[in-house]
């Protein structure tokens, strides 16, 4: 049966819930991982559509809080970002049992994902939007573009000249007062604790990337999957990064299990991660991708010593250690790759479309910086109940 009438249930769901109700974010959680591995979810969700209530009426209000009403509710974005990424970890294989691909193509969850994504997106936009110091730059007649007409002023942006001065000043940029906190305050804890919060990526790492490299052949197609291979180590698991970063973690006795540390990594993290795979999975986004694996590539050296000058502070073995080492001298390699050979490129391939890689750019420095901060206040408050 064609469950074409989704849509409308998930409306007519919303439509029945009081303003006053106060949902219980894990129960509705549990209830979305029961759907996920329900046999044949979409006819079951069309013959008996209370299969869904406690969820869509939590998925509802959080919505509401989040993204509509900009109410800074913690557990309603958890709940949203961990919904989202549940779906989005469908796009990828895990080794593991087959039965948790059965709603892989349902169209009741891929409408769960359009509901988050478009408030979402639209509220991660605003929030850029007002943010200082992002969506500037000169036009191409040499003027400065006013900072406050955003997004629009972009259209109009020298791209080249754009890219070009964000990746000269974010290879070195100052201290601030969290990567100051990193390099000469944080403990053995709080180290330990960011591995477990960053194992949540670098154990997968690069596997979004894998997503845009099909299609015709070029020379920035094929920049990308020489960035790709690095990551994967040539194709032998022994040099892969994320072979590097399990024995970081075994050295200091934490679980190498991918997303064994699911429940205590921050939403904004979570935002990062989901935002990365509606870029790789939507070919529109293709060039807002590129801009944004530009600025990852290209910041990404500085962020990795200030995790390795606290690893060395703190007297640990090269082996609690090398991932970083490693990265930085690759990712000092990606990141000239990632501007002058894709991103460089691509914006004289599509002028008109080129801004779209200077907002994918700022963007993808904008959440990054928000989910550092997060995790630096969530080692804080490991240290503080150790302490």
């Amino acid at each position: 049966m064609q469950t074409n009438v989704i849509l409308p249930l998930n409306e007519r769901l919303r439509q029945t819930e009081p303003v006053s109700f106060q949902p219980d974010y894990a129960a509705a959680e549990q209830q979305f991982i029961q759907l996920l591995e329900t046999e044949e979810l979409d006819r079951q969700i069309w013959l008996d559509p209370h299969l869904a209530k406690d969820f869509e009426s939590a998925l509802s209000v959080a919505i509401q809080k989040t993204y509509l009403e900009n109410t800074e509710d913690e557990a309603a974005h958890r709940f949203l970002q961990r919904i989202l990424y549940r779906i989005n970890r469908l796009n990828l294989f895990w080794y593991d049992d087959l039965r948790h691909y059965l709603n892989e193509r349902s169209l009741y969850i891929a409408s769960i994902r359009q509901r988050i994504e478009a408030d979402w997106q639209g509220w991660e936009l605003a929030q850029l939007t007002k943010a200082e110091g992002f969506l500037t730059g000169l036009a191409t007649d040499g003027s400065q573009l006013p900072p406050t007409d955003g997004i629009a002023s972009l259209q109009q942006i020298d791209v080249r000249q754009a890219l070009q001065e964000r990746a000269e000043a974010d290879l070195n940029p100052p201290l601030s007062v969290d990567t100051r906190y990193l390099r000469e305050q944080m403990s053995e804890a709080g180290y330990r604790h960011l591995l477990a919060i960053a194992s949540f990526d670098g154990l997968v790492e690069a596997s979004r990337l894998s997503r845009i490299l099909g299609g015709a052949a070029n020379e920035v197609q094929c920049t990308l999957v020489r960035v790709l291979l690095e990551e994967y180590g040539n194709g032998r698991l022994a040099r892969k990064h994320s072979t590097f970063f399990a024995r970081m973690m075994a050295e200091l006795e934490l679980n190498t299990e991918p997303e064994g540390y699911f429940d205590i990594v921050p939403w904004q993290v979570l935002a990062s991660i989901n935002h990365n795979f509606l870029l790789t999975e939507c070919k529109r986004y293709f060039l807002r991708y590129n801009g944004g694996l530009t600025y990852f590539e290209v910041a990404g050296p500085s962020v990795y010593r200030n995790y390795l000058n606290a690893a060395q502070r703190l007297g640990l073995s090269e082996a609690a250690m090398g991932y970083w080492e490693l990265h930085i001298r690759e990712d000092e390699r990606h990141g000239r790759w990632m501007l002058e050979e894709v991103a460089l490129p691509l914006a004289e391939k599509y002028p008109n479309e080129a801004w779209e890689l200077v907002l994918g750019y700022d963007q993808e420095k904008f959440i990054g910086e928000r989910a550092a901060a997060a995790v630096v206040r969530s080692i804080h408050q490991v240290e503080e109940s150790n302490a």
